[in-house]
C-alpha cells in the first residue's frame, strides 16, 4: 500500500513541470501559426496572440522556478535557466516586430529544442530511476 502511495505521490506534476510545458506547448503553437502566416491572413493574428501568450509563459517559468527554490533553499541554477530563457524570449518578439526572419525563424527552433530539453530534464528529475529493477 505505501509503494502505491509513493507512487501516486511522484507523478503529480509541480509547478515548475506545468510552467515548462505550458512554455513548450506555447512555442510550438508559435511554429505552427508561423506556417500559417504564409497561407493565410489569420496566421498573424493567431501569432502575434501566440507570442504574448509564449512571452507570458517565460515569465511563469521564472515565476515558478524562484517559488520552487525559495522553500527549499536548493540551487539558484533553474531560475538561471529560466531566466536566460526569458532574455531569449525578449530578443524574439523584438525580432518579431522588426520583421527579421533570418534571425527570428532560427531563434525560434533553438527556443523550443532548449524548452523541450528543459522539460525533460524536470521529468526525469522527478521520475523514480529506470534502472530496471521492479519490485
Amino acid at each position: 500500500m505505501a509503494t502505491t502511495h509513493t507512487m501516486a505521490g511522484q507523478r503529480s506534476l509541480t509547478f515548475v513541470q506545468v510552467a515548462i510545458a505550458l512554455q513548450t506547448l506555447a512555442i510550438f503553437f508559435q511554429a505552427v501559426s508561423a506556417g500559417l502566416l504564409l497561407s493565410s491572413s489569420h496566421g498573424e493574428v493567431l501569432h502575434g496572440v501566440g507570442a504574448r501568450v509564449m512571452y507570458g509563459a517565460s515569465m511563469l517559468y521564472v515565476l515558478a522556478a524562484i517559488l520552487a527554490w525559495r522553500p527549499g533553499g536548493g540551487s539558484p541554477r533553474p531560475i538561471l535557466y529560466a531566466s536566460g530563457f526569458l532574455v531569449l524570449a525578449s530578443v524574439q518578439v523584438v525580432l518579431g516586430i522588426a520583421h527579421v526572419p533570418s534571425v527570428h525563424v532560427p531563434l525560434g527552433i533553438l527556443m523550443f529544442g532548449l524548452s523541450v530539453l528543459a522539460l525533460g530534464q524536470v521529468l526525469a528529475a522527478r521520475s523514480p530511476g529506470r534502472s530496471g529493477d521492479r519490485s
